[in-house]
């Protein structure tokens, strides 16, 4: 796994994470909009057959939640451990850069503009920091 690579994982956690809470959030409006009894009929069922569909969406979302809940769990760590390599570093910065890139997700254009850098000086200490990263943390 390249240093990039590595980096790239707090992107993807953070997108499997809010697809997750997104999966949630439509079981939740799917089961508030679960059509009520027709009370008009002769015969009326008093209670619902064992695994009604509500029974089986609330199981989901509750699953949902502890999946959301270790995901987070997972990602915080993650972070936490990815900031302190990035703090392994010799170059501010290369920090600075790769923090902005890897930790905040923003584009190079955006951190040229706060760190007051040409975008081609990011793009020179962005690709000097991935190679230090790889050095430092990325030995086989």
């Amino acid at each position: 796994m390249t240093a990039k690579e590595y980096l790239q994982q707090l992107h993807k956690a953070d997108v499997i994470i809010n697809q997750r809470i997104q999966e949630k959030a439509d079981l939740r409006a799917r089961l508030s909009s679960i059509g009520s009894f027709d009370y008009s009929k002769e015969r009326v069922q008093t209670s619902l057959p064992e695994g009604a569909g509500y029974e089986r969406q609330i199981a989901r979302i509750i699953d949902l939640e502890n999946e959301i809940d270790s995901l987070i769990d997972d990602y915080v760590d993650l972070k936490h451990k990815i900031i302190g390599q990035l703090h392994d570093l010799n170059n501010t910065d290369q920090i600075r850069v790769l923090y902005k890139r890897y930790v905040m997700d923003e584009k190079f254009e955006q951190i040229a503009v706060d760190l007051n850098f040409s975008i081609r000086n990011v793009y020179k200490v962005h690709g000097h920091g991935l190679q230090e990263f790889q050095k430092i943390h990325m030995k086989k």
